[in-house]
């Protein structure tokens, strides 16, 4: 494969990056997360205006790139394909976090209209209650299926709610590996939830 002569030296370099970390070269992974983890947190803080948020998605991003650096072509600078994930990736975000939001104060009638709603904010119908309960399940015995290390990080990251630096001295850990241990655990989560699709399996 070749580089692009239209590229600039840093392009260059990100691509010769590219060549050794598909050789399997760990560093050359690290230097390229390195180069630009910060400019890809900015830009996602812009976009979800929340710092753990745009962590999170910092982390995702850089996943779901080095998971598919096979399918990188050198059309374009690997910055560019990089930051086209991260851009795609708030944008779903943003997206499924709008689905789930459900506006209680009012709603927009055909005319544009706003009208107030009566109905408290903690209601559910049975089966919205059901459907909830449903998703809990599924959730725990997922949980309950990873390795104990993994299993108390995400407990304490989505049920207790923690922050990641409140998490890191419960737990005596650095940061980073607080940071690092919760993407692999979401990334185990995934796959346990892929194979039972694949499987058919409903027992839960």
């Amino acid at each position: 494969m070749e580089v692009n002569p239209s590229f600039s030296e840093n392009a260059v370099n990100d691509f010769n990056l590219v060549l050794r970390a598909r050789d399997g070269d760990q560093r050359a992974y690290a230097d390229l997360m390195q180069r630009y983890k910060d400019s890809i947190y900015f830009m996602s803080l812009k976009m979800v205006n929340n710092k753990d948020d745009a962590m999170d998605l910092t982390i995702e991003t850089f996943g779901k790139a080095f998971e598919n650096i096979e399918k990188y072509k050198p059309d374009f600078a690997f910055s560019t394909w990089l930051f086209r994930i991260a851009t795609n990736n708030c944008i779903d975000f943003i997206r499924k976090k709008r689905i789930n939001m459900v506006s209680i104060h009012s709603l927009t009638d055909d005319e544009g209209e706003e009208r107030q709603l009566d109905i408290k904010a903690d209601s559910l119908n049975p089966e919205e209650t059901s459907i909830k309960k449903q998703q809990k399940e599924t959730i725990k015995l997922i949980v309950d299926k990873l390795p104990l290390r993994y299993r108390t990080l995400i407990t304490l990251r989505y049920f207790d709610e923690l922050s990641y630096e409140e998490i890191a001295v419960q737990l005596d850990l650095p940061l980073g590996t607080v940071k690092a241990q919760l993407f692999r655990a979401r990334d185990l989560m995934a796959n346990i939830l892929n194979r039972r699709k694949k499987n058919s399996i409903s027992d839960f």
